[in-house]
């Protein structure tokens, strides 16, 4: 079983590009462009590891992952902040 990893950036180029790597090396890739979106992916238990853009409009990674691991479906998820 290979792992499902999220990568969550709103800069398309860096997600493409991290979407790529990770593809090559037979990782299962979920994306999103948002904190919103991600958060939503999390809770429905699509993702085993997140890669966390820092720096985003709206909600930065930070809130992100705050969020991740104040909730119960989601806190167990290992995160990677990405800067």
């Amino acid at each position: 079983m290979t792992a499902r990893i999220l990568v969550v950036d709103d800069i398309h180029a860096n997600v493409k590009l991290l979407e790529a790597r990770l593809m090559a090396e037979y990782f299962e890739v979920l994306t999103a462009y948002n904190g919103r979106d991600a958060l939503q992916l999390c809770e429905n238990g699509q993702c085993d590891l997140v890669l966390l853009d820092v720096m985003m409009p709206e909600m930065d990674g930070f809130e992100v992952c705050r969020r991740l691991k104040q909730n119960p479906r989601t806190t167990h998820l290992p995160v990677v902040m990405v800067t």
